[in-house]
């Protein structure tokens, strides 16, 4: 599960406002042209949209970069819930989808990605596959995707999900995330889709030099913050805290 809490709401300025619009623009007309629920779409895209520009003074990311909005409108939401939930697919707030999990708020997917800034070479872990939404979209930026989960219902669930949608490329395995995918790696940007109460050393030790990192960090039920973890050319690692939000607890026998 994510939330994220707002303090504030800064006025947008002129540019801020067409660079939202021209992001938008970049999003495939055509495939909204085809899809029976694009006018859900193209509200979620602009509710995420207007959470970035009210976050913008927290994370530093008035708008988001075209290719993410573009993955975003390209990969069907309601494909990656269940049957009950997808009414709701396109409301910009979490879902369930079963055993305690939920998938996340468009605005925190949208965040978490961007904050990732995936290149269309790079090789991405994801820990906490969940319904398997977020590895397409990765699967739309990067070139090699590698996601675990730990609830192996779940995991086949996704799998058949991801294949079904056209994402059969993506790698997807069932275990325990804290301790990465090493056979997989090393990765470029590794995601993590559940608080931690510390940053995992073993992803730490499996992202390359010059990757990055976005984890939710605290314990469950209490602060919990979005964390970028940069690691630098000489292995040092660099922090910063970037909004308040709740996740569901990163599980496992760690």
């Amino acid at each position: 599960m994510s939330r994220f809490r707002i303090r504030g709401e800064p006025a947008p300025s002129t540019a801020l406002r067409l660079l939202s619009v021209l992001l938008l623009a970049l999003a495939p007309s055509v495939a909204w042209a085809q899809d029976s629920r694009a006018a859900e779409r193209r509200q979620m895209i602009e509710e995420i949209a207007a959470d970035a520009r009210r976050t913008a003074a927290e994370t530093g990311r008035p708008a988001f970069a075209g290719p993410v909005v573009a993955a975003i409108a390209k990969v069907p939401r309601h494909r990656f819930v269940p049957p009950d939930q997808e009414r709701a697919a396109y409301q910009n707030r979490p879902l369930p989808i079963g055993h305690g999990q939920t998938i996340s708020q468009p605005y925190i997917v949208a965040l978490m990605t961007d904050l990732l800034n995936v290149g269309p070479r790079h090789t991405v872990l994801e820990i906490g596959t969940g319904s398997g939404y977020q590895a397409a979209i990765l699967a739309e930026l990067a070139q090699t995707v590698c996601t675990i989960e730990i609830v192996e219902p779940l995991a086949k669930r996704a799998e058949e999900r991801l294949r079904e949608q056209g994402y059969a490329a993506v790698r997807t395995r069932v275990g325990d995330g804290y301790y990465g995918w090493e056979e997989c790696g090393p990765f470029d940007s590794i995601i993590v889709t559940a608080a931690a109460g510390q940053i995992p050393p073993p992803l730490i030790r499996q992202l390359k030099p010059g990757g990055r990192m976005v984890i939710p960090v605290g314990a469950p039920f209490m602060a919990q913050h979005l964390m970028v973890v940069d690691k630098k050319q000489d292995g040092t690692i660099v922090t910063r805290q970037v909004l308040p939000v709740s996740f569901v607890p990163l599980t496992g026998r760690h």
